[in-house]
């Protein structure tokens, strides 16, 4: 019996927190599985045991709601089968909704391809001890076959076709959490978690996607079904209710600092994406990225909210893109143009009337402090968000509504040379209201939170290419931004944050597994 693909936490509670592993087993059948939650990294000191059964069914995978925990504490937890243990892996519970907090620190990451490179954004996070939670925005994985999107040596994905039904899916998985730094993350830090597209397949929406082909893929509601259901399995998210794989949207409390509205912008209630850049239909009402319940869940999360700070977490980018005053002279500008030409419609600019709701909401409420996170393009930017940003002598001189943070993809590609410079040049010229473009470097942000402010620090890899550089960052690119409390306009530029690793270091490497059996501390 084996554990082969680590251990994970995630949806941390002030009570309760998901804790998941998947079990190889010897042979078909059940298996009787243990947990162990303590206070020590040697699991001397348990607090807690819990019983659980890998089936067949559930690919082996086991997820266990760890409840009856205390508040704002760190644990650490292994699973055992038989003499079998685990890795260690080390999680913690959020404060108690309401209580004082006056700082948190978390990672925010998306769109790691596996055969495009080694995960070297990962090993970086995990290396960041002191970090409360990671944030994962969607694209945990990508559905093509090898060759079709990425063709790193010796990363090739399984299977080796596109992923289409149950097993594909499953197996996929599988073979991106034998990743060591993918490992390393989960095994460090709880992690909150939504899909994107590509963990079904390109391009999807509510009834349908791009990438997928019913004349020879099959039914897209069947394809759906079986990638939510593989991803619930092998993510430590916990269900609305048993077998529920479809509902996603769901809310968090970090005691009286933040509250973290997640949302499905992807595969709940989106309608198909408009192939037109900048089709007037996109201001449609009857276009609409989340459904009517989802909108409802986080317009009363905003207004509700007793917070510090109000964090949405979600996959496609909210603030506008002005493309069409973008000048096309040169073979980069073209080129710069037919990138963000073919993602534009895919974001909340192709679903404008929406996109005005939850501003309309956010003003008419005087509700602040709004920072929206954003993952899907696999670059980084900063902006002010604004009904009308294009209109220079309106919005742009009132307080912003809200600001928001895309992240850079962990190893998928952004822009090509020549026109990832120029975005950075031009897209601010033409969208004051974007402060920050990068548009290529492979990296993640580290969200700092104070009750003065929120400050994203976006770091880069050095390289996603060499083994020995994984973990290292490329320090003359880091760029910090940052909001003040009551008032959402960017700063940017100020000092990075200090760690707190006082309070939350963990010895990393992981210590390897202690020699002592959940029997032997328990007698």
């Amino acid at each position: 019996m084996r554990f082969d693909h680590g251990v994970a936490s995630g949806d941390p509670l002030s009570d309760r927190v998901m804790l998941w592993t998947r079990v190889t087993p010897e042979a078909d059948g059940d298996v009787p599985v243990t947990l162990t939650v303590a206070t020590d990294q040697a699991m001397l000191q348990p607090v807690a045991v819990y019983m659980s059964t890998a089936t067949e069914d559930g690919d082996y995978c086991v997820k266990i709601d760890a409840d009856g925990l205390q508040p704002d504490h760190w644990y650490y937890y292994q699973f055992s089968v038989g003499g079998e243990r685990s890795p260690v892996g080390r999680t913690r519970t959020f404060p108690a909704s309401g209580s004082f907090i006056d700082r948190a620190r978390f990672a925010v990451v998306s769109c790691a391809n596996y055969p495009y490179g080694f995960f070297s954004v990962y090993r970086a996070v995990a290396e960041h001890a002191d970090l409360d939670f990671v944030l994962h925005l969607g694209d945990y994985l990508y559905e093509y076959g090898p060759g079709e999107y990425g063709d790193f040596p010796e990363r090739d994905p399984l299977p080796p076709q596109e992923m289409v039904t149950l097993a594909d899916y499953r197996q996929r998985h599988a073979q991106y959490k034998t990743d060591d730094d993918l490992q390393a993350l989960h095994q460090q830090f709880p992690m909150i978690a939504v899909w994107d597209d590509h963990e079904s397949t390109d391009n999807s929406y509510r009834d349908g996607a791009e990438n997928h082909q019913p004349l020879t893929e099959g039914d897209w509601e069947a394809r759906k079904a079986v990638s939510q259901q593989a991803y619930f399995e092998w993510l430590p998210i916990r269900p609305r209710e048993p077998g529920n794989y479809s509902v996603i949207y769901r809310q968090f409390q970090y005691g009286d600092l933040i509250d973290l509205t997640m949302l499905d912008t992807r595969l709940e209630g989106r309608d198909e994406q408009l192939t037109v850049p900048l089709d007037p239909a996109r201001n449609s009402e009857d276009r609409h990225l989340i459904s009517a319940d989802q909108m409802d869940f986080l317009l009363d999360s905003l207004s509700q909210s007793n917070a510090q700070w109000r964090f949405i977490g979600q996959q496609v980018m909210f603030g506008q893109l002005n493309i069409a005053e973008l000048p096309s002279l040169t073979e980069d500008q073209a080129q710069l143009r037919s990138n963000l030409s073919a993602i534009n419609m895919d974001q909340w600019d192709g679903y404008a009337a929406d996109r005005l709701k939850i501003l309309n909401h956010i003003d008419d409420n005087n509700i602040d402090n709004v920072v929206v996170l954003t993952g899907d393009i696999h670059t980084s930017w900063a902006s002010e968000i604004y009904r009308n940003p294009s209109s220079l002598l309106g919005d742009l001189f009132d307080k912003p509504l809200a600001a928001e943070f895309v992240t850079p993809a962990v190893t998928s590609p952004g822009f090509p040379d020549g026109a990832a410079e120029l975005a950075g040049i031009l897209i601010p010229v033409v969208n004051p209201h974007i402060r920050y473009v990068e548009a290529k470097s492979r990296g993640f942000i580290l969200v700092d939170v104070t009750r003065a402010r929120a400050q994203a620090e976006f770091y880069y890899a050095q390289s996603i290419e060499s083994f020995d550089l994984r973990g290292q960052i490329d320090n003359s690119k880091t760029k910090v931004v940052s909001v003040k409390s009551g008032d959402s306009r960017l700063i940017e530029d100020g000092p990075v944050s200090r760690p707190r690793t006082l309070r939350t270091a963990f010895n990393y490497p992981p210590l390897p597994l202690n020699a002592v059996t959940v029997n032997e501390v328990l007698s």
